[in-house]
């Protein structure tokens, strides 16, 4: 049955002709494919083609303009636990820039969309005197830094880097925040505000407890940070329009449940504007002892995780179809 059905030798004789001057004029080399002594018929290979020429347009297209799978991220460094509270503000006339650091870990890239972060207000002031909220991120010394160091403190080892990596402000319309009340009054052990001092007057010992309105600040980004897998720091400022200073509140180290254990999870660091660029280690330094205390500080962050394996398989795809499309068979006469 199979010798009865119909041939067409002058066709194949043509296409043969024309795709071998078509390969002189191109100075096309042997192919270090095989392909079968005779060609499947006619109809079949305009369907292998059309599904291939398919294949490469939805495979290219989807990769490129549809989002990829993300997986979520969250991050917590879990809740105060009435150690220490830092001050961390922005610059403002007759004030110096204050900056707290705690550190996280990203393993992958990261798209992060939100962030936490609680402390104190003095007795007395009200939400509505939060002005202006700052986030910064740094990465760990020695990036974004001049090495070696100034020598004006015990260590930059493990120490927030001397430049912010990105930063976003409330007041450039780079973020929006929510101030909720937790407690109208909390207590912490010891504060550190104005105890900030370059060697060999860096241990202060602290300055002492403080009790104000515990209140947490979330805070939405305008455009998520885009962040390559690091070890950073975190940096929350907050600006009063009443007199006093906002603390940061501490968190236990090593961080605990509900919190997000890290290696290594390194201590919280502070500076002023007069000993920038440099850092400060709240508890190793500043407050001392033969046994220093050290601490984290309190905030989360989420975000989502794109997986790039999605779109790498549809792009493998699209490149796999261009390559089957663009394929030819050459059958000798």
């Amino acid at each position: 049955m199979l010798n009865d059905l119909p041939t067409r030798p002058e066709r194949i004789d043509r296409f043969d002709m024309k795709s071998s001057a078509a390969s002189r004029a191109l100075g096309d080399s042997p192919s270090p494919f095989r392909c079968p002594s005779s060609r499947p018929p006619q109809s079949w290979r305009r369907e292998i083609r059309a599904i291939l020429g398919w294949a490469s347009v939805l495979g290219l297209g989807w990769a490129t303009v549809s989002p990829a799978k993300a997986g979520s991220f969250f991050f917590s460094t879990g809740d105060p636990d009435g150690k220490m509270g830092t001050a961390s503000r922005p610059g403002s006339p007759g004030n110096l820039e204050i900056e707290s650091a705690d550190d996280f870990i990203l393993n992958d890239p990261t798209l992060i969309n939100h962030a936490s972060f609680t402390g104190l207000l003095p007795t007395g002031a009200s939400l509505s005197d939060i002005s202006q909220v700052v986030i910064e991120l740094y990465r760990v010394f020695p990036k974004d830094s001049n090495f070696p160091a100034d020598g004006k403190v015990p260590t930059r080892v493990n120490s927030p880097s001397d430049v912010a990596f990105t930063t976003r402000d409330s007041a450039a319309s780079e973020l929006t925040f929510n101030a909720g009340l937790l407690r109208a009054s909390f207590t912490v052990n010891n504060s550190v505000v104005n105890g900030i001092h370059p060697i060999p007057n860096q241990a202060t010992g602290g300055d002492g407890f403080a009790t104000g309105e515990e209140v947490q600040i979330d805070v939405a980004f305008t455009t998520p940070l885009s962040l390559p897998a690091d070890h950073y720091f975190f940096v929350p400022q907050v600006l009063l329009g009443s007199p006093g200073d906002f603390l940061w509140l501490s968190a236990p180290r090593p961080i605990l449940p509900p919190g997000s254990p890290i290696t290594p999870d390194l201590q919280e660091w502070i500076r002023n504007g007069d000993l920038d660029p440099d850092w400060l280690r709240v508890g190793t330094d500043i407050v001392g002892s033969s046994a220093p205390p050290t601490f984290n500080g309190t905030f989360t962050l989420s975000g989502t995780v794109p997986d790039a394996s999605s779109s790498a398989g549809l792009l493998g795809l699209g490149l796999l179809g261009l390559l089957g499309f663009g394929w030819r068979c050459r059958v000798k006469p």
